[in-house]
């Protein structure tokens, strides 16, 4: 009885309809774009450094002011910038992005287990991580925009660092991915397919 099991077991496993190379390289694609967006997120916050205006240095978690003359005068006490409801302004800023990273990477790992391990729950562990990416980028986009709203007296656009711009990149690639991961699982969905499988 075993081996008549085992005999279907691999046959069932041999009829399991393949998914087509188109949509495998786009499902792909979104992965690795997520994956790079998480990266570009995780620097730009660890950095945190996102604006540089009138010899001042802007960051998340750092002020500092700059002078030609030495190196960046640096404190983590931000009332010294002389911005109203900055310490706060930061401290919603930088937890808004933050959850961002980590709720990016939760999303990221369903999307790659969705794809190693094909089931009847691989449609939903997709749409789970799409979600996941697409509140991501909510909360990134929040933190961001704190960000410019409160300092848009001092916003030039030659005043945006690199980890700024890193930010921007990864917020752009989350919304994005986020949405496509949603659409091409809608337009893939076969019941046939699942009820095969």
């Amino acid at each position: 009885m075993t081996a008549i099991g085992a005999q279907t077991q691999m046959f069932l496993v041999r009829a399991r309809p393949r998914r087509p190379f188109f949509e495998m390289f786009i499902r792909g694609l979104i992965i690795l774009c997520v994956a790079i967006a998480v990266v570009l997120s995780s620097i730009s916050v660890c950095d945190g450094h996102w604006l540089v205006a009138k010899g001042k240095l802007f960051g998340l978690w750092h002020f500092c002011t700059v002078s030609n003359s030495s190196m960046p005068q640096c404190t983590t006490n931000l009332n010294l910038a002389n911005v109203d409801g900055l310490h706060v302004a930061m401290i919603l800023s930088r937890s808004a992005v933050s959850f961002a990273v980590v709720t990016a990477i939760f999303g990221l790992e369903l999307l790659m287990v969705s794809q190693v391990c094909e089931n009847t729950d691989s449609r939903k562990k997709w749409s789970m991580g799409s979600f996941l990416i697409l509140m991501s980028f909510t909360l990134a986009s929040a933190g961001v925009l704190i960000f410019l709203v409160l300092l848009k007296n001092h916003v030039t656009l030659m005043g945006f660092t690199l980890t700024y711009w890193c930010q921007f990149t990864s917020v752009f690639l989350l919304f994005l991915n986020g949405i496509s991961g949603l659409h091409i699982n809608s337009i893939t969905y076969s019941p046939n397919r699942l009820r095969k499988v």
